[in-house]
């Protein structure tokens, strides 16, 4: 019998590690943090499903949040009227700040962002650029500056794409 509670308690003690250890390893992706984004567009955007799709696909969990006023959006995050596109979404990304991403941001870009941490509001695809994630026209490529903006308003280059 001791030799059966011995393994009852053996079992119980590894479920106990396993479902203590689980939503920790849920956190992670390969290793890494696992990059959340809340993303508000509106409903009748097709290109901003296509960018989280975009944003999916490069391991970001993304919560989509369909609204009907992405003007009132906008104003409550400060988002910059030069830098405004379709959609807004906040990144969350292990231990760094929040940052606001607006408009077809390739995911590249705000994994460098979450990796560098910089002092900034966010950063912006402004417009709706062909070619970029989400904009997709065939073989079509714009070229197109992906801006970083700070609290006040200002822009800087963050990004050049062809």
């Amino acid at each position: 019998m001791t030799v059966w509670r011995w393994a009852a308690g053996l079992v119980l003690a590894v479920a106990l590690v396993l479902c203590l250890t689980v939503p920790a390893q849920a956190q992670t992706l390969g290793g890494a943090a696992v990059l959340e984004l809340t993303v508000y567009r509106s409903p009748t955007c097709r290109c901003c499903g296509h960018w989280i799709d975009h944003m999916k696909a490069a391991g970001f969990a993304v919560q989509d949040v369909v609204t009907d006023d992405m003007v009132a959006i906008k104003a409550r995050y400060g988002v910059p009227d030069d830098a405004a596109s379709c959609h807004t979404a906040i990144a969350h990304g292990g231990n760094s700040s929040d940052y606001l991403i607006e408009g077809h941001v390739p995911a590249a870009d705000v994994q460098r962002l979450l990796s560098e941490q910089p002092n900034v509001l966010g950063i912006a695809a402004p417009g709706m650029p062909m070619g970029s994630p989400g904009m997709e026209m065939g073989d079509r490529v714009d070229p197109y500056t992906v801006v970083s903006f700070t609290q006040a308003g200002t822009t800087t280059a963050f990004a050049e794409h062809p």
